[in-house]
């Protein structure tokens, strides 16, 4: 599978959106598209999956569209499901329609062989039966089971109809389908958003492992780390490849940035040297022909463009308290959160100057923690106790999705209103509105507009407790590094729900962690809070692994350890009969007097399928036996 766009470029109307497009995917390349918010990212993937939308860009190469092998694109367009009566379940299903109906086809055919012994009949459940291995027959019911349980729905939701789940949830729902759906290139627009870190975690593992092309548009930096092995940059309208994850991207483009810099900076005074002798030696007789070849040299020399400045603009604000609190900052004990409900128990003790990442699954309570602090819900049980001097600012999810028909500059005047015009102007300047961008409606502002219009509130008040509840949603890497440079030079105390785990990783000193219905806090950063996770499970896992193991007492290790090695050589004799056993039972059904008799096929493969079983069996004793002589060499030596 190859696709590629050749010198395209997209206009609306009299605006250029992307002037020279030179794109290509292959095979199973995991591409990223990156770039501002508005550069036109979410324009490319209509493009890719819409070509008329393409027409001749800026570039000297013939404008084309080459598709190899005619390639099916997946893309969450819109949410539309033709019949919102059935459930979700049913709904997941029509994405295995041709792996259920040869189901059917198979249930029916062994029952016609019953009393059909034709060879045709057999021929035809053997083509069938190859094709619904090669469609993952066996494994289809636990790979949609798996991705309705990771993306957070119950057993129970499965029977649900469409039409009773919220708009988040059928988003989630179109979105399962999509990836179950498995096209030749599967296009995502910002696939993390509003996802978990549980469920980022297992769409990562997913997207890695998936067998055709991926392209993604995202402001999540670990998670295309963790996937893409192609970056193109949409910056100034054009688009620039390189090669590797996100990381790699970064740094190279500060090279690459940094090298034309001094290649022109070089050829400059060079042009400034011969220019300024052919000045001084042109009208002497003598030297005019000196001159005039330093002036040659000029024009043949390839001219180096000076390289565009990275799109740096964002919003800078000097973050500073009004004054300061008691080392004691807050104190939760046995605070019961929940609506109608309790969704969890939290206890912590925060100090003054900790920055606090709070994480966990969606719907464990983590905003209600937040809402149930600052007074906006009450508490089930429990208690919270905030310190001495203590000022909250509080940012709410929510704000990105209200609307109002105020401009910036009312919005902003009615909360400060002893500030001068000066003054509002220069505080929402320092947050990027410019000029008549204040005298915008709110309603009409982009996510991350409204995002930034909140901030600049919260922070004219300089509290010294600063609550944020999933404030980089709606924001572009740019602004996301902005923020966080901002919250690490930020000098009082900070508490924040955030799904992202690069910001997490690089703000929080301390982390909340909600899992089960339990919070547990934890006195250390998000990366040395993953190591421990980590450990933990791998502990569990061996801790059950080996439990049997633990109350062995080797009295004799040197007399044990031979007779477990003879017991390891017995193993690996038993399983190479065993797999000889299934080889020779396999080549028995190629045999046309065998696969021709339905029952003879049956006795088989049941055959093997026991077998299977039993090396199966063998392997795991195999395993632990191993472990068992490694315990005994740690012993003796």
């Amino acid at each position: 599978m190859n696709y590629r766009i050749t010198n395209g470029a997209v206009s609306y109307g009299a605006e250029t959106i992307l002037e020279e497009i030179n794109f290509e995917v292959k095979g199973k390349q995991k591409v990223a598209i990156v770039g501002r918010n508005g550069s036109g990212k979410s324009t490319l993937l209509k493009a890719i999956v819409d070509n008329e939308l393409l027409s001749e860009g800026i570039g000297t190469e013939k404008f084309n569209v080459y598709k190899e092998g005619k390639p099916i694109i997946g893309y969450l367009k819109q949410i539309d499901f033709e019949d919102e009566n059935i459930t979700m379940l049913d709904e997941i299903l029509k994405e295995y329609k041709e792996i259920i109906d040869l189901e059917k086809k198979l249930e029916n055919i062994v029952i016609q062989m019953q009393t059909d012994k034709s060879e045709e009949l057999a021929k035809e459940y053997s083509r069938l039966h190859d094709r619904y291995e090669f469609l993952d027959g066996y494994t289809y019911k636990k790979e949609y089971e798996t991705a309705i349980n990771k993306f957070g729905f119950s057993k129970e939701d499965k029977n649900k109809k469409i039409s009773e789940f919220s708009g988040g949830q059928r988003t989630k729902i179109a979105f399962i389908k999509l990836l179950l759906s498995k096209p030749d290139i599967l296009l995502l627009d910002e696939p993390t958003n509003h996802l978990d870190i549980t469920t980022i975690e297992w769409l990562e593992s997913y997207l890695k492992n998936y067998t055709k092309a991926v392209v993604i548009v995202s402001h999540d930096r670990m998670f295309l780390n963790k996937i893409v092995d192609k970056i193109y940059e949409i910056e100034y309208g054009t688009i620039t490849e390189y090669s590797g994850n996100y990381e790699f991207f970064e740094k190279q483009k500060r090279i690459n940035y940094e090298r034309t810099l001094k290649d022109f900076e070089f050829q400059q005074k060079e042009i400034k040297r011969l220019t300024a002798i052919a000045d001084r030696f042109r009208y002497k007789p003598t030297k005019a022909k000196m001159a005039l070849s330093k002036l040659k040299q000029v024009e043949r020399m390839v001219k180096i463009e000076e390289p565009n400045k990275y799109d740096l603009k964002t919003f800078k604000t000097n973050f500073s308290i009004e004054k300061e609190s008691g080392n004691n900052v807050l104190n939760v004990d046995n605070l019961q959160i929940g609506y109608d409900k309790l969704l969890s128990t939290v206890s912590f003790k925060l100090y003054k100057s900790q920055r606090l990442g709070i994480i966990g699954s969606n719907g464990t309570g983590k905003s209600t923690l937040l809402k149930t602090i600052v007074g906006k819900e009450k508490a089930l049980g429990g208690k919270f106790e905030l310190g001495h001097n203590v000022e909250i600012g509080y940012f709410d999810q929510q704000i990105a999705q209200l609307n109002s028909n105020k401009t910036i500059f009312d919005d902003f005047y009615e909360e400060f209103p002893n500030l001068t015009v000066t003054e509002i102007r220069n505080s929402l300047a320092a947050f990027m509105f410019y000029g008549e961008d204040v005298f915008k409606e709110i309603s009409m502002l982009s996510g991350g507009e409204k995002v930034r219009l909140a901030l600049c509130k919260i922070l004219k008040r300089k509290p010294n407790l600063l609550i944020l509840d999933e404030t980089t949603n709606h924001m572009d890497i740019v602004g996301k590094e902005s923020l966080e440079n901002m919250l690490s030079e930020y000098k009082g105390t900070l508490i924040f729900v955030s799904h992202d785990r690069f910001f997490a990783n690089k703000i929080a000193n301390c982390i909340l962690s909600f899992e089960n219905r339990q919070t547990k806090f934890y006195d250390y950063g998000y990366e040395y809070y993953l190591e421990k996770r980590e450990d933990g499970v791998l502990k569990d896992e061996r801790n059950q692994k080996c439990e049997k193991s633990k109350k062995t007492i080797y009295n004799n290790p040197l007399k044990d350890k031979d007779k477990l090695e003879r017991k390891i050589k017995k193993i690996e004799e038993e399983i190479s009969k065993k797999e000889e056993e299934v080889s020779n039972l396999q080549k028995e059904l190629l045999n046309e007097d065998v696969y021709s008799d339905y029952v003879k096929v049956a006795e088989l493969q049941e055959k093997i399928d026991n077998l299977n079983k039993e090396i199966e069996e063998n392997m795991n004793l195999w395993e632990f036996t191993e472990e068992e002589i490694e315990k005994i060499n740690q012993i003796l030596h």
